[in-house]
């Protein structure tokens, strides 16, 4: 069985690092907000090219907490991709704003030449969301944001380590959310999130925000959370960063392998924005008309896929209250209808490859 992701075999790259790693933060005797956690939040910033980093708990707590912090909330709207992942509306909504949704563009990501025209005077900011491991259009996206004097904030969860004409995505914007869910590029062995922001009064609030609001213990300026990256997720995640590069390499050449291999033309293959380059965190085919039953096709030989995502969230349960239906975003919706994710990870070997390139080839419909 070649399964959509297998874990096991990127731990098992470095299994003897991580090992060290967890029995040196046991052996200290500190597990929360310690030296592992400073550490990272440095090593990560440099690589990003921030500042200032903040780790937090989860990407979606990197989220929320930027809205709050951001003081966007009631009666505020923000502009977000009508295909994007569910938590990334979430991280508006829970804070009482309201998402207002673009329709995505040929690349997946949200159509920057449709921003402008949903700005009211209750726009308050675009969060842009690197969806797929590939970066959006952020040359526009922050020209709409600065004529506007939006917020911009960036959901990078899927895009550790790639960019925009070669500026890393997650330092456009005013903040840059990651998630270090274990699937990701950069991933934890459990839940772990981060901020980056060059702005270093922000960058303080979040350090106070996630620890009940209190930067001396005991005196709590403003009513937080518990949302603290802890000190072994910290350190392994420094482990994982040590070799982020080669990990975003590897998974460039297994999607040059599906390009160069895939010829059934019943595939739309992904295709990169010029001006951007892609970590690959999913490889995601288009399959009009035939979706579900390739992926029918490819379980029955024993090939796992995944469907990123089968509910856009103006259709989710969730989100009933908003009052769309079925029709209002037909680009996402068609999407939801036709993606589907091929198997992707660090360790696949070019024999599993082959597999899933020869089986996706004699696929007839």
């Amino acid at each position: 069985m070649i399964m959509p992701n297998n874990l096991v075999r990127q731990y098992s790259l470095h299994a003897d690092e991580y090992k060290k790693k967890a029995e040196e933060v046991l052996d200290s005797g500190w597990y929360i907000l310690g030296k592992e956690v400073s550490a990272f939040e440095e090593e990560w910033a440099m690589y990003i090219g921030s500042r200032f980093c903040v780790g937090l708990a989860s990407g979606l707590d990197a989220l929320w907490i930027s809205f709050q912090l951001l003081n966007i909330g009631v009666g505020d709207e923000v502009i977000v991709c009508a295909n994007a992942y569910i938590a990334c509306v979430m991280g508006i909504t829970v804070n009482g704003a309201k998402p207002v949704f673009v329709e995505p563009d040929q690349y997946d990501n949200i159509d920057a030449d449709k921003i402008e025209a949903v700005v009211t005077d209750n726009t308050k900011a675009i969060l842009v969301v690197h969806l797929y491991g590939q970066a959006c259009d952020m040359t526009k996206i922050m020209d709409v944001a600065r004529r506007y004097k939006l917020k911009v904030v960036e959901d990078c969860a899927q895009s550790h380590g790639n960019h925009w004409h070669g500026k890393t995505v997650g330092t456009f914007g005013d903040v840059g959310c990651f998630s270090f869910y274990p699937s990701k590029g950069c991933g934890a062995f459990g839940d772990a999130g981060a901020i980056v922001t060059d702005n270093e009064d922000l960058a303080r609030l979040f350090k106070i925000f996630r620890n009940y609001g209190s930067e001396k213990r005991y005196h709590n300026m403003m009513v937080g959370s518990n949302s603290r990256l802890d000190e072994m997720q910290a350190g392994l995640l420094r482990v994982k960063l040590r070799h982020l590069d080669e990990f975003n390499e590897e998974r460039c050449r297994i999607a040059a392998n599906y390009d160069m291999g895939i010829i059934n033309p019943l595939i739309q293959k992904p295709m990169i924005r010029p001006g951007a380059d892609s970590t690959w965190h999913q490889y995601v085919v288009h399959v009009p008309g035939h979706r579900d039953s390739l992926a029918k096709y490819l379980k029955e030989v024993e090939i796992g896929t995944l469907i990123h995502y089968p509910i856009p969230p103006h259709l989710s349960e969730a989100y009933t209250y908003l009052r769309y239906k079925k029709g209002d975003y037909p680009i996402a919706e068609k999407y939801a209808d036709e993606v589907l994710s091929l198997p992707m990870y660090n360790g696949m070997t070019e024999e599993e490859q082959g597999i899933v390139i020869d089986a996706v080839n004699r696929f007839e419909g």
